[in-house]
């Protein structure tokens, strides 16, 4: 199969025998990245009509947070008038109790049944990934006790930033709340637009009230994260920030982190198909197209069955005039998305280990075999029938994932993200006495005389 020639959509080939593959996948990678810098050209264009200057991204982030850090909430209500056009108050900022109920009255029984279906099955996999506290005991040579201990207690109080620009996001509160519940967090506080798919929509809000969610405020971008994280008046500092958001969203996360802790700097949503001959090329299409429709969003696939490039070319064209979203994922999947041509199975996972993505989707005839492959994933779906949408949606993991590569790293939310552990550690006196030796050792090599002094001090006699 020839490579070249006319291609109805401009979605970059790559052939893995060209010496520049390597390259050119890695500048995708970059560009998705949390260093990525990807907001589009009316983006820009707003933040100067706004500031006043062309300021970057993480300036704007920058500037935000500082204001709102040092003037609290009027700072936060005069960033949601400028940026979102909404004059809220102290009154309107956040949900009330009878928004809530009447929310969930006007809720579709059937939504509601399915919100109680998913939610059933994230708890129940999310319950079986805590961890139990670890007890060692044991006896020093001298008859000394020595007792070990490390202890997990759930995180107090945690805020949960929902997208809500261009679409509504129950799925997001359900993948990041019901985890921290699971956990055992009693506070649990969602910051969402001012907007008819966020803090005004019924669906989200009827999703809150059934998961027992009571404060939620109409904050969206940078400021509702600096919110989260200094506390303003009404709305006190929570001790971690989780869920996705746009590039403000992501920078403002990676400025507070130290001040609270944050699940991940998350970028574009991205799928990489690993795919042989079995693999259907309109299933394929389908899951690249799943996650552009983000917009920004990247879907790569990577094949060592070369009919499969034209195919799924063809199934990628055919669909993207049927989907509400075609126009916005023929821009992303042309921007950030590639056909990638690999010489075999091997060559494949290494390179597929390189982009390191959020979603690994194996559609191949032994997906197990593939799956020993490969290490560098935020989720990986097993065969033809596993598409990207049941994490999204339905199956239990959690769909809030590491992107930009750092999923060579990091790791997907789960309810263990919402625990803090500590060590405990008990010597009687015979057992200190045992350890002591060790501790005026280590102490002198280090030049830490007080360190031996403090068991020094413990052991003289009388």
């Amino acid at each position: 199969m020839s490579l070249a020639g006319k291609i109805p959509l401009n979605i970059p080939i790559i052939d893995g025998a060209r010496d520049d593959a390597v390259r050119l996948l890695d500048e995708l990678r970059r560009k998705l990245s949390p260093q990525g810098d990807i907001v589009s050209e009316t983006g820009r264009q707003r933040t100067v009509e706004l500031f006043g200057e062309p300021l970057s991204p993480q300036q704007v982030v920058e500037r935000i947070c500082r204001d709102v850090e040092r003037d609290g909430l009027k700072a936060v209500l005069d960033y949601t008038a400028r940026l979102d056009g909404k004059q809220l108050t102290t009154e309107t900022l956040s949900v009330t109790p009878l928004e809530l109920v009447a929310a969930h009255q006007q809720a579709d029984p059937q939504y509601l049944a399915t919100l109680r279906r998913i939610a059933g099955n994230i708890v129940a996999f999310q319950s079986t990934l805590l961890p139990h506290d670890a007890l060692l005991q044991k006896n020093s040579p001298e008859g000394g006790r020595v007792e070990l201990r490390q202890r997990y207690l759930p995180l107090k109080r945690i805020g949960i930033c929902i997208p809500g620009g261009a679409a509504a996001y129950p799925s997001t509160l359900l993948m990041t709340a019901i985890p921290a519940r699971v956990a055992g967090v009693r506070e649990i506080v969602v910051v969402v637009p001012p907007t008819a798919f966020g803090g005004f929509n019924n669906d989200l809000l009827a999703a809150c009230h059934e998961l027992g969610i009571t404060e939620i405020h109409r904050i969206g971008g940078a400021q509702g994260v600096a919110a989260l994280a200094y506390g303003v008046e009404g709305i006190a500092k929570v001790d971690k920030i989780v869920g996705p958001g746009n590039l403000f969203v992501a920078l403002a996360k990676r400025f507070v982190f130290g001040e609270v802790d944050i699940d991940s700097i998350a970028g574009p949503s991205e799928v990489v198909v690993l795919a042989d001959e079995s693999a259907r090329p309109e299933f394929i299409a389908s899951d690249l197209i799943s996650q552009a429709e983000h917009s920004p969003g990247s879907g790569v696939l990577i094949t060592w069955h070369a009919p499969l490039i034209e195919q799924v070319q063809a199934a990628l064209e055919h669909q993207l005039s049927k989907v509400d979203r075609g126009n916005l994922a023929r821009a992303s999947l042309e921007q950030y998305g590639a056909l990638v041509l690999a010489r075999d199975a091997e060559e494949a996972a290494r390179l597929s280990d390189l982009l390191a993505p959020e979603h690994l989707h194996i559609s191949t005839a032994d997906p197990e075999a593939m799956l020993a492959k490969v290490q560098n994933a935020g989720a990986i779906f097993l065969g033809h029938f596993t598409p990207v949408a049941i994490g999204d949606y339905v199956a239990g993991p959690s769909h809030v994932l590491p992107t930009g590569g750092t999923a060579r790293f990091a790791n997907g939310l789960c309810a263990i993200d919402f625990l803090k552990r500590s060590s405990i550690i008990s010597y009687d006196e015979a057992a200190l006495a045992a350890a002591a030796p060790d501790v005026r050792l280590m102490a002198a090599k280090e030049g830490l005389t007080a360190h031996s002094a403090s068991v020094d001090v413990r052991l003289r006699d009388g």
